[in-house]
């Protein structure tokens, strides 16, 4: 807060003394008034009791958080508690979970006698009726495999029973394990490529990945670099292409990473994700170099503990059952989130190093794609995510890949 304006300057001729008992004077009656209002602030409290105090105190909230609902497209809100009941609108440019694109009014399939849709029902709304608007708030350009996926606010029961049939989509980033992401700029803003910084490891799941840990902790992959293909391709490669520049490029910075360590004796793989040609109109043309194992029987990903970066303070070490494999593989799309449609699965793996990664299997739940294991590659294999869509934010995607 910027300094007050000095009002008394020290080279102007001193107050007389009857102009100094009248500031006095002046001062305690404005000291006076205060002390009544206090009083009377006091006394005005103790007529109420904790009862009316509490239920007043929620009647402020729940009008904050209504506002916050309601808030227009272009608006940005984010929140800490898990029921979103401290959810606040804060620039685009400061960290956000949801960005408003747009309100819906539903009364047209749900009249005022209407039952309130269940979690799936909303994900089929949130699919059919925000697609579109997200299509539209950014021009078009979505991609459908990006970083960014559909989320809605929805009527709370007590708005619902009062008529409220209004939903409120918005634009979110949803880890692979369902957790929320925060985002630091307008969406039409963002580079949709769904990758992680550098030194991110993603935690791991019934074998597949799963949100942000600290590589410390059990992980099934941490990310050794960003790199941007439209610095190599001036137009969308196909899956071969991508894969060869690849294989050279992320082997060579995941050793610039671990200092030339010998991943194999620790049995780790390296893998990175491709993309599609929808997703490279949209402008996503950044994919993950990463590290990660696969277990024995090939049925999924390995756990590891610590990170592979030269100074880590403790070398990462494969769980028992990850095979120690001689080739790195890719996973396409192995960020995708699955926006809208579900869509966001990885295609075929393909081995590196001249291996050729078995056909990926098919992926299961609505809108799953295809999976990207391969025999020989270190490619994501999916984990499902219901993602429910409750009162903020769900996610609407049938299922998503982690990295």
């Amino acid at each position: 807060m910027s300094e007050e304006p000095r009002r008394f300057h020290p080279e102007k001729p001193a107050r007389t003394k009857t102009a100094r008992r009248t500031r006095v004077l002046v001062a305690g009656v404005f000291v006076g008034a205060i002390a009544a209002m206090s009083l009377s602030w006091l006394l005005g409290w103790g007529f109420e009791t904790p009862e009316e105090r509490t239920q007043e105190r929620s009647e402020v909230a729940a009008k904050a958080r209504y506002q916050a609902f309601s808030s227009p497209a272009g608006t940005c809100l984010t929140w800490q508690a898990a029921d979103a009941g401290d959810i606040r609108k804060v620039g685009c440019d400061e960290p956000h979970l949801f960005e408003v694109i747009g309100s819906i009014d539903i009364s047209d399939q749900y009249p005022r006698d209407a039952k309130q849709p269940d979690a799936d029902t909303w994900r089929t709304l949130t699919e059919q009726r925000c697609g579109q608007k997200a299509r539209e708030y950014l021009d078009g350009q979505l991609d459908p495999e990006g970083k960014l996926s559909l989320g809605v606010l929805q009527p709370d029961e007590r708005r619902w029973d009062s008529g409220d049939r209004r939903m409120h989509c918005g634009l979110q980033r949803t880890a692979p394990g369902g957790s929320l992401q925060t985002l630091d700029a307008p969406a039409a803003e963002l580079d949709q490529s769904d990758v992680w910084d550098k030194g991110t490891c993603l935690g791991i799941e019934d074998k597949s990945p799963s949100d942000p840990v600290d590589c410390a902790e059990q992980h099934s992959y941490e990310m050794v670099a960003v790199v941007d293909l439209g610095e190599e391709f001036d137009s969308f490669p196909s899956q071969e292409d991508q894969n060869k520049f690849l294989d050279k490029r992320c082997n060579k910075l995941v050793g610039d990473y671990s200092g030339d360590a010998d991943l194999r004796k620790q049995g780790l793989i390296t893998a990175w994700d491709t993309r599609t040609k929808e997703s490279w109109q949209a402008g996503s043309t950044r994919v993950n170099c990463k590290v990660g194992a696969l277990l024995d029987d090939e049925s999924g990903l390995a756990p590891i503990r610590g990170s592979v970066a030269k100074d880590a303070a403790s070398k990462p070490s494969a769980s028992a059952g990850a095979d120690d494999k001689t080739s790195q593989g890719s996973d396409q799309n192995s960020g995708g989130n699955g926006n809208g449609n579900g869509r966001g699965s990885g295609n075929d793996g393909n081995g590196g190093n001249g291996g050729n990664g078995s056909d990926g299997s098919d992926g299961s739940g609505d809108g799953g794609g295809n999976t990207g294991s391969g025999l020989e590659s270190g490619g994501d294999l999916d984990g499902e995510l219901d993602g429910d869509v409750g009162d903020v934010g769900g996610d609407v995607s049938g299922e998503r890949n982690g990295g």
